[in-house]
């Protein structure tokens, strides 16, 4: 208990001197990039402080957070970089010229920073260029920050590991709860956009690595359609499946860099973007962040299976709370839907969804590691070969690397997979897009990241928003999901909620029940 207190007081020490920082004429904490881009124009903030800001609150929150395995030691050029075309009228249209980003540790970048997908077999490794949406944000003008921690291999090396831990950067841990771990292989995009220790973030989702991360660090993460954004230099884990989006602070936030990212402009991108390239609005996305866009929607709510919370009343009198204030707002809500073979889909194993991403996982990864430039792995037999050599340096012992064995046994796409391929595919037409259209649904909605296998299947969008926070003040989101390429729809529900709710609360930074739960050590 000792030990407990003199950590709370240095956390709430920590968190006085370095999370309610402000400047005498801006606010930086829980600024916004509209806010931010203001400060610039006004003068009275500049890139370089922006970025200093948040290294230093790296500096200080890192070590408690673990939310970032590498700064850009040529950030703080970036940002002089971009101060001078500011002033010199030659810098990039959009609100990202100048922002700092942090990227999902899986996103690659032709620079001094590591790729590794929070493995150390991957460190010292170089990539022969940037990642398509990394060229896509620099020529926006934004800040490459740094490297966000993740769940290593997205989460699966093995069964053992919590969620938010890799080799590299050990356990990352909830602002909000210090003893809970955030959920999803993005938890450091999360963790670090919630915290205030960057403005936004980019991760990538196969099945609830966005949506989870969000829900439980209360920001707002957007899932896009699969091939909406190019996976084309990210670390793949499904390429059926996988899919990049942003974590920011605010609905508008996640719109404008989703803006920036999307389209079709790699040809390694394939067959699959260049088909949802079709979904992109002329005009971009930012047209659709109504404050009404509520009315007139009709949401359907997935009660069975989802919102039932015996152990948080609170969370169900929000969620009912939430549920007046859509109807009030002009929504049609139909309540009580069910979404045909729901156990079946929730069941990777019965729903095909494992073995698909076992098979693709390693096919994919074996020649995205053929491809760099300098590896000391080129494969993921290699990857496992190094991990039983290297025991000794990891921060948590035995934890194996069972899944990543699974997938070795792996011999491609045969017909186990592809009969589990077009299971999934009847399960997605049979389930939610008849769902959907029956009902004349503009969207589903479910709690925190409950329902992502139904949208990982299907490639289907979702935005994940905060929705307030419920037992010790755990937070918790709204999902809302739909048909591919209805983004529109969707960002104009999800920013009708949130202006309508304003759920959102900053981070506490407090321990609970350090002594009694013993799950992680104080």
């Amino acid at each position: 208990m000792k030990h407990s207190v003199c950590n709370c007081i240095l956390l709430l020490l920590l968190s006085s001197s370095s999370v309610s920082a402000t400047s005498d004429a801006f606010d930086i904490d829980e600024s916004t990039i509209a806010g931010v881009q203001s400060a610039f124009a006004k003068g009275t903030l500049t890139s370089r402080a922006l970025v200093e800001y948040y290294l230093d609150q790296i500096r200080t929150l890192n070590p408690l957070l673990h939310a970032v395995v590498e700064v850009n030691p040529d950030a703080l050029d970036q940002a002089d970089q971009a101060d001078r075309e500011k002033t010199a009228g030659t810098a990039a249209g959009g609100g990202l010229h100048g922002i700092p980003i942090l990227l999902k540790d899986v996103i690659a970048t032709d620079d001094r920073l590591n790729t590794t997908a929070g493995s150390l077999a991957m460190v010292g490794s170089a990539v022969p260029r940037d990642a398509a949406v990394v060229r896509k944000l620099r020529a926006a003008g934004a800040v490459v920050l740094g490297k966000a921690s993740m769940s290593e291999w997205h989460n699966f090396r093995t069964r053992n590991a919590p969620s938010g831990w890799s080799a590299r950067g050990g356990q990352s841990l909830n602002p909000y709860v210090l003893l809970e771990y955030v959920c999803g292989s993005s938890a450091g995009s999360a963790i670090a956009v919630a915290a205030n220790m960057v403005s936004v973030s980019l991760a990538a989702e196969t099945d609830g690595s966005i949506s989870c991360p969000s829900a439980s660090a209360s920001v707002v993460g957007i899932k896009p359609t699969v091939g909406l954004t190019s996976r084309a230099g990210v670390i793949p884990l499904s390429p059926r499946m996988d899919t990049v989006g942003p974590i920011c602070r605010t609905v508008a936030d996640a719109v404008e860099v989703l803006e920036a990212i999307v389209g079709y402009d790699d040809e390694r991108d394939g067959d699959a973007m260049k088909e949802a390239s079709r979904f992109v609005p002329q005009d971009g996305y930012k047209q659709f962040l109504k404050a009404e866009g509520l009315k007139g929607k009709r949401v359907g709510i997935l009660r069975k299976r989802f919102f039932d919370f015996p152990r948080d009343p609170t969370k169900k009198m929000a969620f009912e709370a939430h549920f007046a204030t859509m109807r009030q707002k002009g929504a049609t809500l139909i309540d009580d839907l069910e979404i045909a073979n729901m156990s079946i889909i929730l069941d990777s194993r019965k729903s095909g969804e494992q073995a698909v991403m076992l098979a693709e996982f390693k096919i994919s990864l074996n020649a995205y590691l053929s491809e760099l430039l300098h590896s000391q792995v080129r494969s993921l037999q290699d990857v496992i070969d190094f991990n039983n050599k290297h025991r000794v340096e990891e921060r948590i012992d035995d934890l194996g690397q069972s899944t990543l064995l699974a997938a070795q046994e792996t011999t491609g796409l045969g017909p186990v997979e592809q009969r589990a391929v077009a299971n999934m595919a009847r399960l997605s037409a049979e389930g939610l897009e008849r769902l959907m259209k029956e009902n004349q649904l503009d969207t589903v909605v479910a709690p925190d990241a409950s329902a992502t296998s139904i949208f990982a299947i299907g490639g289907y969008p979702g935005i994940s928003v905060p929705a307030g926070y419920g037992e010790r003040g755990r937070p918790f989101g709204i999902f809302f999901g739909g048909l591919r390429g209805s983004e529109p729809k969707l960002i104009e529900i999800a920013y009708g909620f949130e202006q309508a709710t304003k759920a959102r609360k900053a981070p506490s930074f407090l321990y609970d029940g350090c002594a009694s739960t013993g799950r992680v050590p104080c």
